[in-house]
């Protein structure tokens, strides 16, 4: 009898977890937050559009909302910066010699180059910039970095109104071929939201990456060839390998430039270009829109924990 009033009660065994998921499943129940299939986060995200619009012109407008010019900051802060660029490499440095409408030149490669780096830059900070948000609605997080690159694509439309005014003004005429401009953004677009996906994820969990990546994109600029023309400076440079100027002519951000400038300026000529650049260009968005999009997919379920 004292005995059995000593014995400690036995804890019941917790059931094996095929049995948790068989229960589970019979009454309907799922894990909160999984990843959905990649289909289905592909309908998800669809359904979805109208917000991703509707968050990228609202952040636009609220971006230069406290500055007095308002909007006008969109056009102005690439003006200023091609200025300041045509003043150190056009003039100081001389990269505007042998490059005929430099001035056209020049500001079609930083506004183009505006685009990718801002791009860029917002999707570094889409997820761990807005943590409260992710945590507190249900969504398919890659609308945040696609809606800040479609925020960018706002503001690069607002530029081109007075890129063409700045061509007008240098004497470049309007020709067929600046609807060209149109399929060459598309793909810039692509490339640039899946860059902004892969750094996106990264930024997520290593919110340090938002502070090195300025000097990337800032080292990525000058290889870039935003500033003078990369074939007239290899030319000059018998020494450099031959293989270089094939290497920098290939890389996206140049590939995107020198393709607007071949819609545009009418003394920019094809010779100029690489080699099958506009499969060049289509690689590259479909390797990095692809890529990327999965690439961030498969951590989904994990945004805003931890």
């Amino acid at each position: 009898m004292t005995q059995a009033l000593h014995t400690p009660p036995r804890t019941p065994e917790a059931p094996p977890e095929a049995d948790l998921a068989a229960l589970a499943a019979r009454h309907g129940l799922s894990v909160s937050g999984a990843r959905p299939s990649l289909p289905r986060y592909v309908r998800q995200l669809w359904a979805r559009r109208h917000f991703i619009a509707a968050f990228s012109t609202a952040k636009l407008t609220a971006q230069y909302s406290q500055a007095k010019l308002g909007q006008v900051w969109q056009v102005l802060t690439p003006l200023l910066n091609a200025a300041v660029y045509y003043l150190i490499f056009g003039k100081l440095m001389g990269t505007s010699r042998g490059v005929p409408d430099f001035v056209p030149f020049l500001v079609t490669g930083v506004f183009v180059w505006t685009f990718t780096q801002s791009s860029i830059m917002a999707g570094t900070r889409a997820i761990s910039g807005n943590l409260g948000l992710v945590r507190a609605l249900h969504f398919p997080r890659a609308a945040l970095p696609i809606s800040f690159c479609l925020q960018q694509l706002q503001q690069l439309l607002f530029s081109m109104a007075a890129l063409v005014v700045i061509l007008l003004c240098f004497g470049v005429p309007v020709a067929a071929s600046w609807l060209l401009a149109v399929p060459a953004l598309v793909l810039q677009f692509a490339f640039n939201a899946g860059v902004s996906l892969i750094v996106a994820r990264l930024g997520a969990k290593t919110p340090d990456l938002a502070q090195l990546m300025p000097f990337v994109l800032r080292t990525w600029m000058y290889a870039s060839g935003v500033m003078f023309s990369i074939s007239h400076i290899m030319s000059k440079h018998t020494d450099a390998p031959s293989w270089l100027t094939s290497v920098l002519q290939a890389n996206p951000a140049a590939v995107y430039i020198d393709l607007m400038r071949f819609a545009l300026i009418d003394s920019f000529r094809g010779s100029q270009l690489p080699p099958h650049v506009w499969a060049l260009a289509a690689g590259w968005a479909l390797l990095a829109g692809v890529g990327g999009f999965i690439y961030f997919w498969k951590a989904e379920e994990t945004y805003g924990r931890g």
